[in-house]
């Protein structure tokens, strides 16, 4: 049996992409530890759906960037220790790596030593994320480092993912070897969210008085959840009445609560904070568009937010931001486009999206389309053959 060793910094239970495929790699026979972060409340150990759940003392404050560094290095100088005397009982074939951080590859350096192969899961390209957040330039001192340590990385690795085109393009442009490199798209699971069947799901009422849109995911700056708030009074204006609900967490939060007061949107906004993955499916099933308001930065022009299928899959249209990373997936009759920041463009788009709602579900049908080809059924198939490829 191949035995494989999963470290991230993160909590399992809440990281989709990594359970999805940690279970993956089970269902194919292959048998699979998790190292990840210890969230209050939860074991030290525990065995979740066939995958063996490690967890280490330590846990994810929302803070500044000398936090977020003291936590990167103690995590990785426990998953190093904690990896290391695993590795000498049980002898891992593999050992797959999800960022951030990039350096945390280097948690298997006795693994790597020793034989094992390593699989460097790019989540996310961290010096764009770090530019987006924290409004650096490409040439400021703390990029020019992190690019260092994901070149280091990348060449420490034997295998490296990532989930779309555009991040996969980024990392070769920078010196990965095309043949290093795979895309392992971050579908919704499953099990999760039930795909609904599109044709008939979209309300074609056009006397309903009640719009309800939603967003789901990170709250912070760069999703831009302020552009959404601008464009409901837009959306007032033309005599619409809307709710906007919102689900998560973030250090955007009180800021975005804030504006909702100031804008005396307090009746349309619906803040609902953190739900849990499992009930994501039923609160998108109440809603009638899925938001995607992101801005355009660094980060958010190549990255594809998952959400998008997550939308599609449970029968709901979506509108997002006219991106480099969406575009190499979808065109205009695929979704519902706007131009990032704009909130006269995201009303615009709004407003034809729901007086058009024949438009409205063939926009659906096709974007479902789409999905069906990216489908975690689909994508998983090659996702374990490389895990059983390099392990042979």
């Amino acid at each position: 049996m191949t035995k494989v060793a999963a470290v991230v910094f993160s909590y399992y239970r809440w990281d989709a992409r990594v359970r999805r495929e940690a279970e993956s790699l089970v269902e194919a026979g292959m048998s699979v530890d998790v190292i990840c972060l210890q969230k209050e409340g939860e074991s030290k150990e525990e065995t979740i759906n066939g995958v063996s759940v490690r967890r280490l003392p330590l846990g994810r404050k929302r803070a500044g960037q000398f936090r977020y560094i003291f936590e990167y290095f103690a995590f990785t100088l426990l998953a190093l220790m904690r990896l290391s005397v695993r590795h000498v009982s049980r002898r891992y074939d593999v050992v797959h790596v999800h960022n951030m951080p990039d350096f945390l590859v280097f948690t298997a350096l006795l693994p790597r030593l020793t034989g094992s192969k390593i699989v460097l899961d790019l989540h996310d390209p961290t010096p764009e994320v770090y530019m987006a957040k924290y409004s650096m330039g490409p040439e400021h001192p703390v990029v020019k480092v992190l690019r260092f340590l994901e070149k280091i990385s990348i060449r420490y690795a034997h295998l490296v993912l990532t989930p779309n085109i555009a991040f996969r393009n980024l990392f070769i442009a920078r010196g990965c070897p095309e043949n290093k490199i795979h895309i392992v798209m971050n579908s919704p699971d499953p099990g999760i969210f039930r795909e609904i069947h599109a044709v008939g799901r979209v309300d074609t009422d056009k006397s309903r008085s009640i719009l309800r849109l939603m967003y789901h995911g990170t709250v912070v700056e760069r999703h831009g959840l302020q552009t959404a708030l601008d464009a409901l009074p837009i959306l007032r204006g033309e005599g619409l009445n809307i709710i906007f609900d919102v689900y998560g967490e973030g250090d955007y939060v009180e800021t975005f609560l804030r504006l909702v007061r100031e804008k005396g949107l307090t009746d349309s906004v619906h803040y609902h904070g953190h739900v849990h993955l499992d009930d994501i499916p039923g609160e998108i099933m109440k809603c009638d568009i899925g938001l995607i308001p992101n801005m355009r930065t660094e980060f958010t022009e190549i990255n594809f937010p998952t959400r998008i299928f997550e939308y599609l899959s449970m029968g709901k249209p979506v509108i997002a931001p006219r991106t480099r990373g969406i575009m190499d997936y979808f065109d205009e009759s695929s979704i519902y486009f706007f131009e990032p920041g704009s909130a006269d463009s995201l009303a615009e788009t709004i407003l034809k999206a729901w007086y058009n709602p024949e438009e409205r579900e063939q926009i659906l049908v096709r974007g479902l389309q789409v999905y069906q080809a990216h489908r975690w059924d689909t994508e998983r198939p090659q996702f374990c053959a490389l895990f059983a490829g390099i392990a042979a």
